[in-house]
């Protein structure tokens, strides 16, 4: 009995900080939000697009957690990959998203997708919470 309560521990608590790290990850390097050697931005990241991302790694972490106990808090499924992918868009450079670029051109990105890009941001947020 005490050995399953242990795995249940570990399971609950590694599960959340591993969904947390790979939310700021693959959220983060691909915006060059998180500096790396693979990708750039042309526009300078805003010192929102961090705390963006670390509320997202945050509240991804938490949804991770009921995940790893779903009998716990039964959730509606989906809430993670659209929040996350919402969140991409909220901190991503509009010049460096390609989707962007070829839906809008640059002067569509610059004129109506980046100021769209807080209320992406709190759309995320709200499916994450």
């Amino acid at each position: 009995m005490m050995a399953k309560n242990w795995q249940l521990v570990v399971r609950a608590t590694a599960t959340p900080v591993a969904v947390a790290l790979g939310t700021m990850l693959l959220i983060g390097v691909p915006t060059a939000v998180i500096p790396s050697p693979w990708f750039g931005r042309t526009i300078p990241t805003r010192s929102w697009d961090y705390l963006m991302l670390g509320i997202t790694a945050l509240l991804a972490g938490a949804i991770g957690a009921t995940y790893a106990l779903p009998v716990a808090c039964p959730l509606i499924s989906g809430r993670l990959t659209v929040g996350g992918t919402l969140s991409y868009f909220a901190v991503g450079c509009p010049l460096c998203n390609k989707v962007v670029l070829i839906l809008l051109g640059t002067s569509g990105a610059f004129t109506y997708f980046q100021p769209i890009q807080p209320f992406l941001a709190v759309g995320s947020l709200g499916l994450l919470v």
